[in-house]
């Protein structure tokens, strides 16, 4: 079989695969809308649109208004809006299901370029079903083609012992305004380096000063973006003491008594390099351990060691374990499916393409799906606007991106990584305990709270049921509401 021929079968492999996640996505669309940063996300890019200016200071809450904030995730924002404005709520799922195919095509291609095409499909198919819980409407999934594909490349430019092609800072470009997830470009890139540094002892100085001025240059051509530098100094302040990181769910480190199928990966990996008797370069080790620190330190980056590692072992696996190579299978006689892919590669390609499109476009001309009403709390909100209810409002925090979307100012919401802080958020949290009773009192006077929106099994409704002129004035599955009759 000739390279072409073994490509062309990848190729067709790849996209059969992205169309499978197509269509499961598609029957699993409303979970790609359960998170409560879904509504606001959408909201700022279609304020972007409208206003055609990027924010510097918070105009969403009352609490924390005027205060610094940037929309350092603008372009994912605005890929979203987009969705929405042409298609509503199914659009915005869509270009999420889009991104996720094309991250699977990404690593397909990656992995099929040394393992048997076959075996790297069903294995990303895998690792796509393990990250499953990351794949949501949120810019976050933007980046994930790319950080494939950067890995990838840079890994391969070190192995090789040549210097990183530089035009893929095109790529970290687009990362860098796609979501914050950027930096660890710059930290890929050091590991990708290190690699080089490794193989070459020094003996390729010119090479290395190619590595060094791109690792420079990642840097600077991430602040091409709306706000330069600060969007570096923005990815920060989650690791540098943010207070949301013990509070919110994703940001808490791996629990093996609750994470089972994350524990069961883990376990399944180690003992397959345990018995395997499978060696890694100290290079990769470190690599691995790296990304393996953050998949136990915080639930919401697992998928950088469940995408990332496949992409950095797989020549290594393929050259300790020959009979998974693609070396060996091109060399095997090839079966009647492979011969008519190979003769019928392109129309093959094509056709699938046309499945994806067609999926699509029937997808967003039927589909209803529309956000998890426990984070939209629309019928209680719905209540609100026909009483005329006014002011300043206490609301959950689940409930914070809605009332960003529906154009009500919050007291919190999700943009957590910037605003909120200082002990605010902690003491909004700790307003649910015995002690919470004076703290909730204290920021109604505060901030002159005339209302507020709580699920039903919200503890602080047992603080407000013991407030002086406070009622409640609704309930309903997902949402109460109390006024201050006061």
């Amino acid at each position: 079989m000739t390279e072409q021929q073994a490509r062309q079968i990848r190729l067709v492999f790849c996209l059969a695969g992205a169309l499978f996640v197509t269509l499961l996505l598609c029957f699993y669309a409303k979970a790609l809308l359960q998170d409560p940063d879904n509504w606001w996300q959408v909201k700022v890019g279609l304020d972007l649109l409208a206003s055609r200016a990027a924010p510097t200071v918070d105009s969403y809450s009352y609490t924390f208004a005027g205060q610094p904030w940037i929309a350092k995730e603008w372009l994912g924002q605005l890929i979203l809006a987009a969705g929405y404005k042409c298609f509503g709520w199914s659009g915005v799922v869509f270009v999420t299901i889009t991104a996720a195919a094309m991250a699977l095509f990404c690593l397909a291609w990656m992995l099929s370029a040394h393992l048997k095409p076959m075996i790297a499909v069903i294995l990303t198919l895998a690792i796509t079903i393990a990250v499953a819980g990351v794949y949501n409407a949120r810019p976050l999934i933007f980046s994930f083609p790319i950080i494939i594909l950067w890995t990838g490349l840079l890994f391969k430019a070190a192995r090789e012992q040549r210097s990183p092609p530089f035009w893929v800072l095109g790529l970290l470009v687009l990362w860098a305004n796609l979501h914050a997830t950027f930096t660890f470009g710059f930290v890929i890139a050091a590991f990708a380096g290190l690699d080089f540094l490794e193989r070459t002892r020094l003996s390729q100085p010119r090479l290395l000063a190619k590595w060094i001025a791109f690792g420079l240059l990642c840097v600077f051509v991430t602040m091409i973006n709306p706000y330069g530098f600060n969007a570096i100094l923005a990815t920060f302040t989650v690791v540098s003491g943010n207070e949301a990181v013990s509070i919110i769910s994703e940001w808490q480190p791996f629990n093996a008594r609750v994470d089972f199928g994350d524990e069961a990966v883990l376990m399944i990996v180690i003992a397959a390099v345990l018995i395997s008797g499978f060696r890694m370069r100290w290079t990769y080790a470190a690599f691995f351990l790296f990304t393996l620190h953050l998949f136990l330190s915080y639930s919401r980056f697992q998928y950088l060691w469940l995408f990332l590692v496949p992409v950095v072992l797989a020549v290594d696996v393929a050259a300790q374990f020959p009979a998974l190579s693609i070396r060996r299978w091109m060399m095997e006689p090839r079966d009647g499916l492979e011969k008519a892919i190979a003769a019928h590669a392109m129309p093959i390609s094509g056709a699938l393409i046309a499945c994806w499109l067609a999926v699509g476009a029937l997808f967003v001309t039927y589909s209803t799906v529309a956000p998890s009403e426990k984070t939209g709390a629309t019928g209680a909100l719905a209540f609100a606007r026909q009483q005329g209810l006014t002011g300043n409002l206490f609301n959950a925090y689940d409930f914070g991106g809605s009332l960003i979307f529906h154009g009500i100012r919050t007291y919190i919401d999700g943009r957590t990584d910037q605003l909120f802080l200082g002990g605010f958020m902690k003491a909004t949290f700790e307003m649910g305990t015995a002690a919470g009773k004076p703290l909730l009192q204290a920021q109604i006077e505060k901030y002159d709270i005339r209302w507020a929106l709580l699920p039903p099994t919200d503890d602080r409704i047992a603080v407000f049921q013991q407030l002086p002129g406070w009622r409640q004035a609704y309930a309903d599955p997902f949402a109460v509401i109390y006024v201050n009759g006061s």
